[in-house]
Parts: structure tokens; sequence; C-alpha cells
């Protein structure tokens, strides 16, 4: 089936047959059940309960919108392995609605959209990547409607919101400074249904297929931080999971990207890596398939799952310098430790106002 012809009849099959529709038996299953389970960080145990409760779901309908984004989130689910994106979208979910991957296009495509709305009222799932303008509605605009007015139509039926990448969760490069735009993030906007911030540029695809994977197995959402996004993959920061962890703890850190340290791994901590205060997934999921990511490519993370890390300082800017010389062998470990928690901590909560401050001020303004 197509994406963007929907099939009633198949939205409302379970999940269990639409697998045995296409040839999956009971051992895949598990075996698909316990990686479901690996990937959220349960108990193995869990993988029977996960293959109870998917065996009985149905294919809830998902609706993606795409507004003021570059597609890198597309691309990115595009590449998801656990679950791939052709059993997301064949298997698990019905995607009635997607810009770049449906097959419709024009009054089609917009057909599809209300006709998913309709008949799945209440119960479908709002996906959004990119940020919504509330300046000049000709921003952006999709099929002659503006991304506001979509936003808002859609969201009346949703069951909830998922707002993925920085742009959707915190208003992305699309808000830096000037802003020209006025461009806001989902949350911004939605405050009566549950929006699930899944931050990142582009965010996991794991992580987008896993929020969803969670909602079809427990049929709620899953737990979220201050900023709303999923504890189970924002509940650390990378610096915590770093392999490079041992250098910062003993005060050995590259001073250049050729350098000897950088060609023993040292830690990439005074060449501006945001590790240590960024909370992400990457250094446990990675990318591609779990082969790498980021530091562990040669470059310092940049921070991109947080808010207005665009507007935080150069990207190869170091964070604040701890008191004391690291690297000093009797200081390292302790000075290491100590001034990575005391910086995680104050740029969180430097970070957190921010934000606060943003949405005080956009919700001011709507109000106007």
């Amino acid at each position: 089936m197509a994406v963007g012809q929907q099939d009633s009849t198949r939205v409302r099959a379970s999940i269990a047959a639409e697998l045995r529709r296409h040839g999956i038996g009971r051992r895949e299953f598990l075996t698909f059940c316990a990686s479901l389970a690996a990937m959220m960080a349960l108990p193995a145990e869990a993988a029977q309960q996960i293959a109870a409760a998917l065996g009985k779901a149905r294919r809830p309908s998902v609706i993606w919108l795409s507004f003021q984004e570059c597609t890198g989130c597309t691309e990115s689910l595009t590449r998801s392995h656990s679950p791939s994106i052709e059993s997301l979208i064949f298997d698990l979910i019905s995607l009635d609605y997607h810009h770049t991957l449906q097959a419709a296009a024009g009054e089609a495509a917009e057909q599809a959209r209300e006709a998913a709305m309709k008949e799945a009222a209440g119960k479908y799932l709002l996906v959004v990547d990119g940020s919504v303008p509330l300046g000049d509605a000709g921003f952006s605009t999709i099929a002659g409607i503006a991304n506001r007015d979509m936003l808002h139509e859609a969201v009346q039926g949703a069951a909830a919101v998922i707002a993925v990448g920085s742009c959707a969760a915190f208003g992305g490069l699309p808000a830096a400074q000037p802003n020209p735009t006025g461009a806001v993030s989902v949350g911004d906007l939605v405050k009566d249904k549950p929006v699930v911030n899944i931050p990142g540029c582009p965010p996991i695809p794991v992580v987008m297929t896993g929020v969803i994977a969670h909602y079809l197995v427990f049929g709620s959402l899953p737990e979220l931080d201050a900023l709303g996004r999923p504890k189970m993959f924002y509940g650390e920061t990378i610096h915590d999971r770093c392999y490079r962890r041992p250098f910062y703890d003993q005060g050995k850190f590259a001073e250049s990207f050729d350098d000897e340290g950088a060609r023993r791994g040292w830690c990439l901590f005074k060449l501006g890596c945001k590790g240590p205060v960024t909370y992400n997934a990457c250094a446990t999921t990675k990318w591609n398939g779990g082969v790498s990511f980021p530091i562990q490519s040669g470059h310092g993370c940049i921070g991109c799952a947080e808010p207005r890390f665009w507007d935080m300082g150069g990207i190869y800017r170091p964070l604040p310098q701890p008191i004391g010389d690291m690297r000093g062998a009797a200081l390292g470990v302790a000075a290491g430790a100590a001034a990575g928690v005391a910086i995680a901590w104050h740029n969180r909560s430097r970070k957190q106002q921010a934000v606060a401050s943003h949405q005080t001020m956009k919700v001011g303004d709507l109000k106007k």
C-alpha cells in the first residue's frame, strides 16, 4: 500500500495479522520484540509482554506534518533499523500522510490527510517536524494553508503529538537570533494535547521509532523529563556514557583535531564538545545501525538535543573551564568529575531558564 492511500480494512487489522501476512513467523516476531525491549532499556522478560501487546494492538493511523525544516528528520527516520522504516510503515503503523514519503500529491495528498483525520478522529498520532512561523503566513504553507492553521486543525483529533527534531521541539535553527519568521516550537502552540519532544538535529532514528513502539506496546507515551523528552532516551548526558570519559577524568584532552591526543582518542572537551551538558542516547544507541556516533568519529558533540544550542556559543568553543589545571595528574580524577557535574548543572539550569523565558514570551505574544 502506498503511503497516502489509506485502506481502512488494513488499518483495523492487528499488528500480529500484518506480520503474518508478510510471512513473519512466531520466532522472528519474538526476536523483534526482544530487540524492542532492549532498545527501550527494559528487562529481557518484557519481550513477552511486548509480544502479547503487539499481538492484540491495532495499527494506529499516523499523520506526519513537515513545516519549517530541512527534511533531515525524515532522512534519519528512513535509516531506522529497529524497527526498520519498512516494518514501521507497513507492519506497525498506517502512515497516512507524509509529504516526502507518500505516493499521492496535490489534491490527492490533502484528501488523504483529511480522510485519515476523519476516519481515525481522536485516535491518530500527529507527528510534526519543523518549527511553526508566527510571522507572515506565506513564510511556510502547505497546499496554501499556513503551518499554524494546519497544525491547529490536525491537533483537534489527535490522541497525542510527537515533535520530531530540534526545530519542532525547541524552534530549531529557524528560531535562531534574530528569528526573522517568528518561529516557535510545537509545544509553544499545543497546550491541550500531550506533546513528546524528540530533539536532535536530526534525532536518532531508533529514538523516533522507539517512542512510537512504546505507544503501541503500552498504549501510552513514555515518561518525560522537564523538557518533554522521553527519559528512556534522554535520561543521561552523552558525557555520562561516552567511552572517552576515562580520559576526561584523567585530565587527558586533545588540543587539536590532529595532535597526538586526538590520535589516541583522548577527550574532546577542549575542542568544544558539549557532551557534558547534552542529554541524548548517542553514546549508547549510536547511528547507522549502532556503528558509530560523532564523538567516536572524532568530532565533539554540538549539543543539538538541547534548547537553543545554536545560540549558546560556537560549535568549537569549549564549555566554561573549571577552576584548576585539569592536566595535573594529582587533580585529574577529582577535578574532572567535580567540574563535569558542576558544568552540567550550571548549563542545564541556564538552558531551562532560557526555555521558560522563551515560552513565556511566545505565549504572551499569542495572547496579544
